[in-house]
């Protein structure tokens, strides 16, 4: 799918209307090809994203605050926070009909140019000077790669050369029809329009062509009338945008445009072209989606081979049988072994009255002193499995709740260090086989909060946070706190010597439930405890724990003000 030139003039007119004159208060590298801007306009916070990815370069805003990145910040990172923080958007300016919009900015240093270039594999992300020297960017281009266009620090910005094609704005019926004239009779009508207007995509030629024909595949000498032409052209690529999104028959999107997509049948209308550019690259934003998914896949074959090992372990158990059962079942052949008859197939044993009878089922190829010898063989393994088998099971079940963890931090991970925990852990478990990397990735950090009433909170985001969080940075005075009975995050109420006050616990309980599986619940039980009171679960996986002397309160999850 193109992000064409259209799409960018509906992200150019929706960034002029939501964010002219705002200031930017955060600078994010989601990963190695986006920018994210947090900036306030209009008396909001508001989200711009920018991505140079060959297969998905884009600008557009988000929704939602986008996900931090890596740690480390590279020095292309360093350079923007340095100039964008506490800077101004004083303008916004897209080239005719070329998929670049060029960002000037009023900042604390100088007043400097973000340029993105949604260009394909040609895409980038460029920092320029007011003077219009190169600062950094995304991707560096040298003369060994391209001599005709250098994209290097104390450069001179060039921007891409300007096509040599009919801007939409000079598209009238003498112009168009000399277009056409220019091509072979056989040549698509779609192929003719690409090639000769600037800022047509061929999501929009198809568009246009069906307008006018009802089909995209027809060619130039079927245009007979130049005026229907013209019209259905001005209406795709001048008429005011109308966002659209085309979903195929699962639900999932498979186009977007800022014009109706008539051509590909049903499409649903939506208010903002940003809203429609990040509908089709959902899970795109954070740059981790393939890596979450990898491991994903790898949890889920971890839960199916757990499973199939409960399963295993609830037959064994039932096919032991009841021990006790089993040695009665002995004892009475051998006290009754002289009523059997050979060829026997059962033994009905008579008790006082009141009682039930016992029936033993015999074989009857064996004598009665070796079916009895059959039924105390399988009572010691059932003696043997009573003991073994559930502590067996216990240790699967806690096994597949150690899964149903990582499943919960994979999905609450923001950054790459706290996906890389997620799968060291899975490596350690002997879930997953990764080679070692050649570069470290930092390792990730628990969260730090302070509470209303001063007190120092700590959220461990994964399971090994946890357990340090837990058993090496808390003391034992500490509060702990725990959503009770599904996956969360370990929090710690730093006491210092000092009685903590309900309301801090109450936040930081609150915190226990956003930081759970249960964060889109209303309610969520939290438990409550003493650091003293917290152990390792024997034989357990990092951060699997046992208490007591808790206390339970319920609350709603609530998210932290700003992470």
């Amino acid at each position: 799918m193109t992000f064409d030139a259209l799409s960018v003039a509906a992200i150019a007119a929706e960034l002029r209307a939501e964010l002219l004159d705002g200031r930017v208060q955060q600078v994010l590298l989601p990963d190695d090809w986006s920018v994210a801007l947090e900036v306030y306009a209009r008396r909001q916070r508001q989200y711009l994203f920018a991505c140079a990815h060959p297969e998905t370069a884009r600008i557009h805003l988000l929704a939602d605050k986008p996900r931090r990145g890596v740690d480390t910040m590279s020095p292309f990172g360093l350079l923007l926070r340095k100039h964008l923080r506490g800077a101004r958007l004083v303008d916004l300016q897209q080239p005719a009909a070329e998929r670049i919009l060029r960002l000037t900015f009023d900042g604390p240093h100088a007043r400097v140019t973000l340029v993105a270039e949604a260009i394909g594999r040609y895409s980038n992300l460029v920092l320029a000077g007011e003077d219009g020297v190169v600062l950094d960017s995304v991707k560096r281009v040298g003369p060994e790669i391209n001599r005709y266009r250098v994209v290097l620090p104390n450069h001179p910005y060039a921007p891409p050369p300007a096509q040599d094609k009919l801007l939409p704005g000079d598209i009238n019926e003498y112009r168009l029809r000399v277009l056409l004239g220019q091509q072979s009779p056989d040549t698509l009508l779609r192929q003719a329009l690409v090639g000769g207007i600037a800022g047509v995509s061929p999501l929009a030629a198809r568009e246009i062509a069906f307008r006018v024909f009802g089909s995209t595949e027809v060619p130039v000498s079927s245009v007979q009338h130049i005026t229907p032409l013209l019209e259905a052209c001005h209406a795709v690529v001048l008429e005011p945008p109308q966002p659209c999104l085309v979903r195929d028959e699962a639900g999932d999107v498979i186009a977007f445009a800022a014009y109706p997509l008539t051509h590909l049948g049903s499409w649903e209308p939506l208010e903002s072209m940003s809203a429609a550019v990040a509908a089709y690259y959902a899970g795109e934003q954070s740059g981790y989606g393939p890596a979450k998914a990898a491991l994903f896949a790898v949890l889920e074959a971890g839960r199916e081979r757990v499973a199939r090992r409960l399963a295993k372990l609830n037959q064994e158990r039932a096919a032991a049988g009841d021990p006790q059962a089993l040695k009665q079942m002995g004892e009475a052949i051998l006290a009754y072994g002289h009523q059997v008859e050979p060829g026997q197939s059962e033994l009905v044993v008579e008790w006082a009255a009141g009682q039930p009878a016992l029936h033993v089922r015999l074989d009857p190829a064996l004598s009665p002193v070796e079916n009895a010898s059959a039924y105390f063989r399988r009572y010691r393994k059932a003696q043997r499995g009573s003991a073994e088998i559930p502590a067996r099971i216990a240790q699967a079940e806690a096994e597949m709740e150690y899964l149903d963890q990582l499943a919960l931090d994979l999905a609450m991970a923001e950054n790459r260090p706290e996906i890389d925990a997620v799968s060291i852990a899975l490596t350690q478990a002997g879930y997953h086989r990764k080679r070692r990397s050649p570069h470290s990735t930092p390792a990730a950090r628990p969260l730090r909060f302070v509470s209303p009433d001063g007190f120092p909170v700590w959220v461990g985001k994964n399971a090994l946070q946890n357990d340090k969080l837990t058993f090496r940075r808390a003391s034992h005075d500490d509060i702990w706190l725990h959503a009770r009975g599904i996956p969360g995050a370990h929090v710690v109420i730093q006491t210092e010597g000092r009685p903590v006050p309900e309301r801090t616990v109450e936040w930081a309980a609150g915190l226990a439930a956003y930081f759970s599986r249960g964060r889109d619940d209303t309610q969520v039980a939290i438990d409550i405890v003493q650091r003293r009171y917290v152990h390792r679960l024997k034989g357990g996986r990092p951060g699997q724990t046992s208490y007591r002397h808790e206390r339970t309160l319920r609350v709603p999850p609530q998210p932290p003000a700003d992470l």
